[in-house]
């Protein structure tokens, strides 16, 4: 059972009653406003504060412009060899680049019926939204562009990239204020990266959000993106994604396609959904393994400002050549 398979629609919308103190605020109604500005001191302070001693950013120091040569280490990209210091020197080594002065950062961001679902502190699109902050906080300034893709499965809407912190701040609005898309409407992940991709922009960074969760067609264009941009895929998860609880008979319904389906969720039952997710997110990370992008994991159920601290953290160690 690979489909995005919610236990119904009380739960889809619900979450629990105690927030943890982590959890991104409510984005919704009334909260929209007072919501997104905890959400900027949230990104601002936190990510600041844990971030201290580190240069902020998603991309520590890739960029178009050839650097100096060093040895390959373990984790490296391959796609940095340089075979004329290998070739002299028998020993592999990489060709370090220097950092554009100006980036250019685009995001796809998957607000498709499955997001909108949630059984722990937050639903997953709060995550997005969440997600969206802190790319724009961390890519944010020095001249620097965000421009996004929003893809619901009932429209796409793309904004221009552009700099400067009122642009940033109304993308992330943009991004909290899209309608739901109507249960029953499907949606296209590869369809988005290919709106990305085409036409060709400038080498960036590009930052792919979404749940990962139905067919994989996506993987082709990911690594079509991959080869001309720096690439990062954040997977935003719910317990419920991975793993069915012993709670007897329950309707699933699958949000994109509108179809319900009474079961009983049996221990054979929830081994067999346990391992189907298994095998889909271990298909995901090694599709954008492939794709040479990196991998963050958000979960609603999980500190999601500290992970995506320690994703920042490896990323800059792995790339400077140390232990990720």
């Amino acid at each position: 059972m690979t489909g995005k398979a919610a236990e119904g629609k009380a739960e889809r919308r619900g979450v629990t009653a105690e927030r943890p103190r982590w959890a991104p605020p409510i984005l919704q109604g009334e909260r929209m406003e007072a919501g997104l500005r905890l959400l900027e001191l949230d990104v601002r302070r936190k990510l600041d504060g844990l971030l201290q001693g580190n240069h902020l950013g998603l991309v520590p120091g890739p960029g178009s412009e050839p650097g100096e040569a060093r040895t390959y280490q373990p984790g490296d990209d391959v796609r940095r060899m340089d075979w004329a210091v290998t070739a002299r020197t028998t020993v592999p080594h990489i060709r370090e680049t220097v950092a554009d002065r100006e980036l250019e950062t685009w995001l796809v961001v998957d607000l498709s019926a499955s997001l909108d679902f949630g059984t722990a502190a937050c639903e997953k699109r709060d995550l997005v939204v969440a997600a969206v902050a802190a790319v724009a906080h961390l890519t944010g300034g020095g001249g620097n562009r965000i421009g996004a893709v929003i893809a619901t499965g009932e429209r796409t809407v793309r904004l221009p990239a552009r700099g400067g912190l009122a642009h940033a701040r109304g993308l992330v609005r943009q991004v909290a204020e899209t309608p739901r898309a109507p249960e029953g409407t499907r949606g296209d992940l590869a369809e988005a990266v290919e709106q990305l991709r085409r036409p060709p922009r400038r080498r960036g960074l590009a930052v792919v959000i979404s749940d990962f969760l139905g067919p994989t067609t996506w993987q082709r264009p990911l690594r079509a993106l991959s080869a001309r941009h720096d690439l990062v895929a954040i997977e935003i998860l719910d317990p419920r994604d991975i793993d069915l609880p012993d709670i007897g008979t329950v309707v699933l319904a699958d949000p994109e396609t509108g179809r319900q389906r009474e079961v009983h969720a049996s221990a054979l039952l929830r081994k067999e959904f346990g391992a189907a997710a298994a095998e889909h997110r271990a298909e995901v990370a090694s599709a954008v393994r492939r794709a040479g992008g990196g991998h963050l994991v958000l979960r609603t159920d999980s500190d999601w400002i500290a992970d995506t601290v320690r994703f920042v953290v490896s990323r800059k160690r792995r790339w400077s050549g140390g232990v990720a």
